[in-house]
């Protein structure tokens, strides 16, 4: 039944899934069922039509619109693998960065890109410190997040891995309008230009689910990010 309501609802929004892809999703289902029994990874709906719609065209809906041309990116915050997993799985010819502060779930993830064969890799770290290294600062062409933080708080965690003349992507839902409002301090101070906002839809569900595209349109002052914490306790402009 995944398989149907995967192949269904990617067509549905236009988007072409090979028979490779939905067995991966497939799998990519069964490990995170079984993880999740262990350590509460994420909520992994019973009913497959749930699971399908919020855990995996949720996150590929973005690809029904203008994607960018990218070669790297990476999904800062990724947890249980969102929405860097079924990206990568849509996306082989992306090289994406899976980056987490929790062991288990960085354990979780690079067990997920061995057993899939997904061009990625897995890296332990949060994201104020990873953004430091010189391997990994303005290195990306995409840098995302999905349910990680506001706006305000996001700028500061994604941007500074993008490189200048790439992009930002926050997934996000109705309150969109409002986060970008009190993410104007940020974006000024971080390098960040909005430069559209893309409906992110899932056939037959009324979810009001967007995406911010920013563009990464100066580089990121070496004092961002700030140590770990102060993004969430001190917004920038907030």
């Amino acid at each position: 039944m995944l398989k149907r309501f995967l192949i269904d609802g990617a067509r549905t929004m236009g988007i072409d899934m090979s028979p490779e892809q939905v067995e991966r999703f497939e799998r990519y289902h069964a490990l995170l069922a079984e993880a999740n029994a262990r350590m509460n990874l994420t909520r992994v709906p019973d009913d497959p039509r749930e699971a399908a719609d919020r855990n995996y065209l949720d996150c590929i809906a973005v690809l029904a619109g203008d994607f960018p041309a990218a070669e790297t990116a990476i999904d800062v915050g990724s947890g249980a693998g969102f929405p860097g997993v079924p990206l990568a799985i849509m996306r082989p010819d992306i090289r994406f960065t899976l980056l987490d502060s929790l062991g288990k779930r960085v354990e979780f993830l690079q067990s997920v890109i061995d057993e899939l064969s997904l061009n990625a890799d897995a890296v332990h770290l949060r994201a104020e410190d990873a953004a430091r290294k010189a391997e990994l600062r303005e290195r990306f062409d995409l840098s995302m997040a999905r349910a990680v933080a506001p706006m305000n708080v996001l700028c500061e965690y994604l941007l500074p891995f993008a490189r200048v003349g790439g992009r930002m992507l926050a997934l996000k839902g109705p309150t969109l309008d409002a986060e970008l409002g009190d993410a104007r301090a940020a974006l000024a101070a971080l390098g960040g230009q909005v430069e559209r906002v893309q409906p992110a839809s899932v056939p037959g569900r009324d979810w009001d689910h967007r995406a911010a595209w920013i563009l990464k349109a100066a580089p990121t002052p070496e004092k961002y990010p700030r140590r770990a914490g102060l993004p969430e306790k001190r917004p920038i402009g907030g």
